[in-house]
């Protein structure tokens, strides 16, 4: 086995199968091209696949769904002879070419409303189907991700407590809380839940890509805040999944639209204070920042007045923009630009 020998203990005998499959599918004197999807499932799978980069003239394509697989552990695991690329389910602009090509050429309003009520994962897109089967395709993912990847990865034992913390946390998108929060929660229900319990759950949540958090960033500070944070879910169509859409979640859901899109286009999402005004997102890349606000409609003036006050606030020169799903709201306050939602988020702008 060449570059594997020195792993026959016991602990390797998964990735010693898994080398001897791959060898024997192998032509001597090519070059090969493999791929490996979900290769966390191979104990100690690290070990074969750095025995190919030695044994074989290959390039070597992996792929996983949890934290593990984007983690500073990986550098070690591989001795840094990898580079990485985090996928996310499709953007709005990704959803619009995707279904297309389907043949599903949809009117703008369409296109946008499917994409708030249905997300971005590939899966919901492929076919005619209806609502409630887009919502139960949606289901499985989250059922598989949060069974496998969290349960199993990290041992917990009490699943129903997790599916309360995770939906806790999912009908709170938007909001900031904190893991007291959560135990006060509980506890208005009658049930005491330790709060390091509370924090590990999160914690495992997050590595699992189903959650991501935000901190609060003090824009005057210039400083990181260590409480109150925000979270937001990898894709918007898994709230509806598991509450079905409701109206009443609508900002929240946009403000989830537009992180994405954010972090998705390499910039670091803080949530932005400002005195005693919230700023939605304060977004970093390199040496570009971009302020956003988020809001449903721009009904009347005490609404505008609350969405661009904050932003007016900031003396600086960075792009700033309050964003809703209001098509024919064309006003531009001191260089604060109100976009449409679905403009927004396909604009090359920023």
């Amino acid at each position: 086995m060449k570059s594997f020998y020195g792993y026959t203990h016991k602990n390797f005998q998964f990735s010693v199968k898994f080398y001897e499959y791959v060898m024997k599918k192998v032509i001597n004197g090519k070059r090969m091209y493999l791929f490996f999807d979900e290769i966390q499932i191979v104990d100690h799978w690290e070990e074969a696949v750095n025995s190919f980069f030695v044994d074989l003239d290959a390039d070597i394509y992996i792929t996983g769904s949890n934290s593990k697989m984007l983690s500073s552990e990986i550098s070690s695991l591989l001795t840094g002879r990898y580079i990485q690329f985090r996928l996310y389910p499709l953007t709005f602009k990704e959803m619009i070419e995707f279904r297309l090509k389907l043949g599903k050429p949809d009117t703008y309003d369409e296109q946008l409303w499917a994409f708030i009520r249905r997300g971005g994962f590939p899966m919901v897109h492929i076919s005619d189907y209806d609502e409630s089967t887009s919502y139960r395709i949606i289901n499985d993912i989250y059922d598989s991700i949060v069974l496998r990847d969290v349960v199993q990865r990290f041992s917990i034992r009490n699943v129903e407590l997790l599916s309360r913390i995770v939906k806790f946390v999912i009908d709170n998108i938007g909001n900031t809380f904190s893991a007291k929060s959560i135990s006060d929660y509980f506890k208005s229900q009658n049930r005491k839940v330790d709060i390091n319990t509370i924090y590990n759950y999160i914690d495992a949540l997050e590595s699992s890509f189903v959650i991501n958090k935000v901190n609060r960033y003090d824009v005057h500070g210039k400083e990181i805040l260590k409480t109150q944070e925000k979270y937001y879910l990898a894709d918007q169509g898994i709230q509806h999944a598991i509450f079905g859409y409701k109206d009443r979640n609508i900002s929240g859901v946009l403000e989830n639209i537009v992180y994405n899109e954010l972090i998705m286009r390499g910039y670091t999402v803080y949530v932005g204070k400002i005195q005693d005004l919230e700023i939605d997102f304060v977004a970093e890349r390199k040496n570009e920042k971009v302020y956003v606000q988020v809001a449903y409609k721009m009904g009347n003036e005490s609404t505008i007045d609350r969405e661009f006050k904050p932003l007016l606030m900031v003396k600086d020169h960075y792009p700033k923009y309050v964003v809703s799903m209001d098509i024919h709201f064309i006003d531009n306050i001191e260089g604060i630009q109100h976009m449409y939602l679905g403009d927004f988020i396909r604009s090359d702008l920023f």
